[in-house]
């Protein structure tokens, strides 16, 4: 294994990334998955149009199960989209 070296900048860290392959660097065979369970996703506000009576819809069935909306919206996509980690 090669050595790791030094940076002085994350920079300059991201540059070495950018262009040397990991592999020859670390043995991934013996790393450990980890979990930071205070870290919360990054998130983006996104533009969504919709029909009004769509989103009214949206609306009425959020306040059934007396969550936000916008919050109801995130656990259908989440549900229908493929989970990976």
């Amino acid at each position: 294994m090669k050595k790791i070296p030094k940076f002085k900048t994350e920079s300059e860290e991201r540059s070495f990334w950018e262009e040397n392959d990991s592999s020859e660097y670390l043995d991934w065979s013996k790393a450990e998955r980890v979990v930071f369970p205070s870290l919360k996703p990054t998130t983006k506000a996104v533009s969504l149009r919709l029909p009004e009576y769509m989103l009214a819809q949206i609306k009425v069935e959020a306040n059934k199960r007396d969550v936000p909306y916008q919050s109801l919206m995130k656990m259908w996509l989440s549900e229908h989209l493929p989970h990976t980690v």
